[in-house]
């Protein structure tokens, strides 16, 4: 077990070393291994980029392409010094929204879904104000402190997918402060409701439109899209006014949908966003 984590620390050191333009071009390459290689990895891709009406081979080929991109950039993006990776954030659209919501002391609430880089959008956040990012603990527990090592830097803290974490989201949030949630990540049973996503039921977090209700608080929809030939990136800012109650959570999927609409090349359509949590009930 140490050895293997010494190789894998090892490998992501060489692959972070490597010009952020190279590891693209492999990742892209590369995203077509576990496609070719895996019947059910390339079923459930293909099935999701269905489910949103993208069937024709270019959506497939983009969505292989992105995926593998985005997996090799993220060791480039967590091991580099933090001013050479926000250096290659070449525009942020929407940024007087932040700053007003901040002015008037609102606790910022930030939805990233699994789109484009996410993990630049929560580094470049906290380069900007103090945010804390909910996270999930990876299944290998040895690699939870590569990951906290290049998620904490600037600004940033973390918290875990728990009911002890949601305490220090609101906590945050009532200091007007800032905090991040994927919105689009399947909850545990109990911790959502089925809701329509691209004409399907998924099992939707209940989290983000809960919190969304706490007094001064600023919804905000943050997309670090990647630019191509290694261009660098664009950061968008949204705001969103959620419904509270009933409808709450098909407005959240609504808001993700548009959001994936602009950039469907760079959506993580590999995930098992349609799911059924462990006793939870069937999909409807």
């Amino acid at each position: 077990m140490q050895f293997s984590r010494k190789l894998v620390f090892g490998l992501v050191r060489a692959i972070a070393a490597c010009p952020l333009g190279v590891l693209q071009l492999a990742g892209a390459a590369l995203g077509w291994v576990p496609f070719i290689a895996s019947p059910r990895y390339r079923s459930r891709l293909r099935d999701n980029l269905a489910q949103a009406g993208y069937r024709h081979f270019g959506a497939v080929a983009a969505a292989v392409q992105g995926i593998g991109t985005g997996a090799l950039e993220i060791a480039w993006i967590w091991l580099r010094p933090t001013t050479q990776v926000l250096g290659r954030i070449v525009e942020v659209r929407g940024e007087a929204l932040v700053e007003a919501a901040r002015a008037r002391g609102a606790g910022i609430l930030y939805l990233t879904p699994h789109l484009g880089c996410f993990e630049l959008a929560g580094l470049y956040l906290g380069s900007v104000h103090p945010i804390t990012v909910m996270y999930r603990a990876p299944r290998l527990a040895w690699l939870e402190p590569l990951m906290q090592a290049g998620r904490v830097r600037a600004q940033v803290r973390t918290c875990t997918a728990d009911r002890a974490g949601v305490r220090v989201l609101m906590k945050a949030l009532r200091a007007g402060e800032a905090i991040g949630v994927l919105p689009d990540q399947v909850p545990q049973a109990g911790g959502g409701e089925w809701a329509d996503f691209f004409g399907r039921a998924a099992y939707t977090s209940h989290l983000a439109t809960r919190l969304a209700t706490l007094a001064n608080v600023q919804v905000v929809m943050a997309v670090c899209e990647r630019l191509p030939a290694a261009r660098g990136y664009r950061l968008h800012f949204t705001a969103l006014d959620l419904p509270t109650g009933e409808g709450a959570a098909r407005a959240l999927n609504q808001a993700i949908e548009a959001a994936i609409r602009q950039y469907p090349g760079q959506y993580l359509w590999s995930y098992n966003r349609y799911k059924r949590p462990r006793a939870e009930a069937r999909q409807p």
